[in-house]
């Protein structure tokens, strides 16, 4: 497996736990759980990213500035977690703010699989893609 790989796996369960979330009506357990789910996967994906992904692309020339660029919409996304957990899941405004969060999440998954991906791609080998996952994957794991 290749980082890019282990990337996307995690991508479409985000995708999915806000597809679900977007789903839910007022102060539902459900709504709380999969908001949960939704908070600890995305904190848990984006320190391990920058950690095993960011990091070593941040050091060259050709994608420091994507990778600027997604690390700064990692704290966009930060930004919209702590709203809505200062927000009462059955407020109007709770789900107005989720719909929000999973367009900035979509709009950044997107961003990273079709552009930055193909870049990263061109600046890693192969050993370098495949090293880079296991480390990932190691760090999702706890």
């Amino acid at each position: 497996m290749d980082i890019f790989s282990a990337l996307r796996s995690d991508h479409e369960k985000q995708r999915l736990l806000m597809k679900v979330l977007v789903e839910t009506t007022g102060d539902s357990a459900s709504r709380r759980d999969f908001f949960q789910d939704l908070k600890h996967q995305l904190n848990q994906h984006a320190i391990a990213e920058e950690r095993h992904f960011y990091a070593p692309l941040i050091k060259l020339d050709n994608t420091i500035e994507l990778a600027r660029h997604a690390i700064a919409e990692h704290h966009e996304i930060d930004e919209f977690i702590a709203q809505l957990e200062q927000t009462e899941f059955s407020s109007p405004v709770w789900l107005k703010t989720m719909k929000a969060l999973q367009d900035k999440v979509l709009h950044h998954l997107a961003e990273e699989e079709k552009e930055f991906f193909q870049q990263a791609g061109k600046n890693l080998n192969a050993t370098q893609k495949e090293q880079l996952a296991t480390q990932y994957n190691a760090e999702m794991a706890n």
